[in-house]
């Protein structure tokens, strides 16, 4: 049996969006090329009308038009203040008299008519560039206001919007996209805090459960020897997993901006990571030094003291072993403060700078072959610097060791 073909389908009729409400007539619509063409178009043609009545008149008053001849004719003879002539002339002498009067009034014309036009040029021009420069700083007044609110949200202000007005042309398409871009980026960082929350929640209580059982049986003094390395080890390994848990839900929540900022000093901020660490530095053998003037910026507490004990941990742990210090100073330089931690320790090449922010990577260390940390201390420190709008530095420190620099705005 034959079956009947399927009849052709319709082509899919456009969306409509009852945002944008279609015009009757688009070859109509006030596009900023239109605009702009009907400005430059209107500024030439004002300036155009106004040059050609000023030459006019400047060329009515040059030619003296209703004037009196420069010469007259007394008596039989030709009499003149301007043009010379003989006395007692014959006919060819003062016709050719009067030719060189009548040429010598109209050059006279055309000269003052060139300078006096060329002084209204000028002035033309001024006004025309003023009034062209007032022109386009109006037509693109939109693009200061998309740029601010573009500033604005650069410093995690995401609720800002545009909310352009005016004609339906190209900026105002633009402002548009931009918005629905800054609705959707929003939902997106409302949605990643949700997860950091959640995820907070869901990682650490298995790992504090496992933590609190390896600790109660390592607490029981009848268990086997084996049991307890095996316990230790477990332990070891589950408070590396905690350190990392930790690490990754900071560093999410520093790569966002700081909304809600306090006083914090940076001076009391590294002397509260140096008592953190001061065990750790005399089991080591490392001496920590330094002067710590008052620096004052407006940041989070928790946050800042991070990058500060960060940046101690890891110029405590990768150092000499022996004569080994640290130096940690703050102070106020050039309108910012600036926290600087430098160390002794092996000689760092220049090129390895860049990795050692990167997370999870060491200097000539594997991954997961080092028990010092898990690889996030400065990843954090770059993330939290930056999300106070300052930068982190490293230097190569000459005879090995690093200079760390961190700088915020005050």
């Amino acid at each position: 049996m034959a079956t009947t073909p399927a009849p052709p389908q319709a082509p899919p009729k456009p969306t409509w969006d009852p945002r944008r409400p279609q015009a009757p007539f688009p070859w109509l619509r006030p596009t900023i090329r239109i605009r702009l063409t009907l400005l430059y178009g209107g500024m030439f043609l004002i300036a155009g009308i106004l040059l050609l009545s000023i030459i006019y008149l400047l060329a009515a008053n040059a030619l003296n038009v209703g004037s009196d001849l420069p010469f007259k004719i007394l008596a039989g003879q030709v009499a003149s203040d301007i043009c010379n002539f003989p006395n007692e002339p014959t006919a060819s002498e003062l016709n050719r008299a009067m030719n060189e009067c009548a040429n010598q009034q109209r050059q006279h014309a055309l000269d003052d008519l060139l300078s006096r036009s060329l002084l209204a040029l000028l002035g033309l021009a001024v006004i025309a560039f003023a009034f062209g420069y007032a022109m386009a700083g109006r037509v693109l007044a939109p693009l200061g206001r998309i740029l601010r609110t573009a500033r604005s949200v650069a410093g995690s202000d995401l609720s800002r919007r545009i909310e352009l007005d005016g004609p339906d042309d190209e900026l105002k398409e633009l402002a548009d996209t931009f918005d629905d871009m800054l609705e959707r980026l929003q939902r997106a960082f409302t949605a990643q805090q949700r997860f950091v929350g959640n995820a907070s929640h869901e990682l650490r209580t298995p790992l504090a459960i496992n933590r609190t059982l390896l600790e109660v049986h390592l607490s029981d003094p009848d268990a086997p020897v084996e049991l307890q390395q095996l316990g230790k080890t477990l332990l070891a390994t589950n408070e590396r997993s905690e350190q990392l848990v930790e690490g990754l839900l900071l560093l999410a929540r520093s790569d966002n901006q700081i909304v809600e900022r306090k006083p914090v000093d940076l001076a009391e901020v590294a002397g509260q990571a140096i008592d953190q660490l001061h065990g750790e530095a005399e089991v080591k053998g490392v001496k920590i030094r330094g002067k710590r003037d008052s620096a004052v910026v407006q940041g989070n507490g928790v946050l800042l003291e991070r990058i500060a004990l960060n940046l101690v941990q890891n110029a405590v742990r990768y150092n000499v072993p022996e004569d080994g210090w640290v130096e940690v100073t703050t102070e106020v330089l050039h309108g910012q403060a600036v926290l600087v931690v430098s160390n002794t320790g092996p000689v760092v090449p220049a090129y390895e700078i860049d990795n050692l922010f990167e997370p999870f990577r060491r200097l000539r260390t594997e991954r997961t072959g080092s028990d010092k940390g898990v690889g996030l201390g400065l990843s954090i420190a770059r993330s939290v610097a930056r999300a106070h709008g300052g930068h982190i530095a490293a230097q190569p420190r000459e005879g090995g060791g690093l200079v760390m620099r961190v700088s915020l705005p005050l």
